[in-house]
């Protein structure tokens, strides 16, 4: 009798310790799931692209040993969007998720994003003033922080300094105009072996998107509900870009013109220059010249803006450890060891400006860029100039509509005023349907 009340008590306290664990697993223990893809965001060559997220994870998860960090591995960019959405068509998106810049306008106006501006404002240890504002304003959608930036990647100028020198002309300065880079252009497309054929040319493109940057021209309201292609800075804009062209006496030129040596300037990437300046992607590419990156040439007396593409990290509006998943969303933007390691291990640039403007960050990037480096004050201005673009679900397919209209009617040399009103009806139109 006295060993079945024994039994029955050890079982009795087995019972509780069983639902003491499983208490404390329920309440303390927390899983964050992540989504993110393999490769590189900016369709460069990357070996390490589950690298700093596994090394954010592993420091992570040791201070704080209650919260596990799960992500589905060997999802491809080009895959990662239906991936993403067919998961938040079924609600079981995970907690954490990258967001690509084509998606954050779809996603942040059907709600699918956490409102993060309350957990901003209730986290005394948190302060948007250390992330580059033209990062950090690239994840607001209707003046409301959705995202948080996790890396940067603006559009610089490259320069064949090779082709530049042979033409006695000195690379410009970061304070250029585009009448310098008109004029540039117009020196160095030529004959160069007098077989009656341009074979020598001052760009390779540089869009009508470039020249509208640098006028700021804003081109939609707020809210999406109307246009201003029909502006006077996007007249001059596109007037700019058809004596540009005219350069090229109607030669239609690629990438591999550049790569070959042939052409001045191209505007590209800050990963393009992380990628294929230093060993061993540089034998690849542009190893026949030296080239260099700078600012893009701007409107004189006119604040332009520059192109700055920037990878985004939201939470769900529905994920049940939002406390957790705050947290390690702060790990993996605003730390940082995380952000540090981008420069180690990807081809971006971090969004944080004492991360970016570090004297351990500056030696890393003059000792990958070897002979010619990028002028980090260069990289600074670029990435502190203000971008206040309007945000709403149809932008991104209006600018492509307007692309193609814009590019139709510079091939067939409309005038200008007509075009742009017949433009700006149609996208007008387009943006109500």
């Amino acid at each position: 009798m006295m060993k079945n009340k024994i039994l029955i008590i050890f079982a009795v306290i087995i019972c509780l310790l069983v639902s003491l664990t499983f208490y404390y697993h329920m309440t303390l223990y927390k899983t964050i799931t992540l989504g993110i893809f393999s490769g590189s965001n900016w369709d460069v060559p990357n070996p390490y692209s589950y690298t700093i997220i596994d090394k954010a994870i592993n420091r992570f998860e040791k201070e704080n040993p209650y919260i596990h960090i799960e992500y589905q591995s060997g999802i491809l960019k080009e895959d990662y969007s239906t991936w993403l959405s067919s998961l938040l068509l079924k609600g079981n998106e995970p907690d954490l998720y990258m967001v690509l810049s084509e998606d954050f306008n779809t996603f942040s106006s059907l709600q699918a994003l956490e409102n993060l501006d309350p957990w901003i404002k209730e986290d005394h240890s948190f302060s948007i003033d250390k992330y580059y504002s033209s990062s950090l304003q690239a994840g607001t959608y209707h003046e409301i922080q959705y995202a948080l930036p996790y890396e940067s990647n603006p559009t610089l100028m490259f320069v064949n300094q090779t082709l530049l020198e042979k033409e006695g002309i000195p690379i410009p300065e970061d304070d250029w105009t585009i009448d310098d880079f008109y004029s540039i252009c117009n020196q160095v497309t030529k004959d160069t072996n007098n077989d009656g054929i341009i074979d020598q040319f001052g760009y390779y493109n540089y869009t009508w998107q470039n020249i509208a940057n640098a006028y700021n021209v804003q081109l939609f309201n707020d809210n999406g509900t109307n246009c201003y292609f029909n502006q006077e800075n996007m007249k001059e804009a596109l007037q700019y870009i058809k004596k540009l062209s005219s350069l090229n006496r109607d030669k239609t030129l690629s990438s591999q013109d550049f790569d070959q040596g042939h052409v001045a300037f191209y505007p590209l990437t800050f990963s393009d220059y992380r990628t294929y300046k230093p060993y061993p992607y540089r034998v690849q590419k542009y190893s026949t010249f030296k080239w260099k990156c700078i600012a893009m040439p701007r409107v004189k007396n006119i604040d332009g803006i520059s192109e700055n593409s920037t990878l985004l990290l939201a939470m769900s509006s529905r994920s049940s450890t939002k406390k957790e998943a705050w947290e390690f969303l702060k790990y993996l933007t605003y730390n940082e060891h995380t952000q540090t390691d981008l420069f180690a291990y990807s081809q971006g640039i971090s969004v944080l400006k004492n991360v970016t403007q570090s004297q351990n960050i500056i030696s890393l990037i003059e000792e990958d860029s070897q002979d010619n480096t990028v002028n980090i004050n260069t990289l600074n201005k670029v990435m502190e100039q203000n971008v206040s673009l309007s945000k709403f679900k149809k932008k991104d397919a209006a600018i492509l509509r307007a692309d193609s209209l814009i590019n139709q009617a510079l091939a067939q040399n409309d005038d200008i005023d007509t075009a742009l009103n017949r433009i700006q009806k149609d996208i007008h139109s387009y943006l109500n349907e």
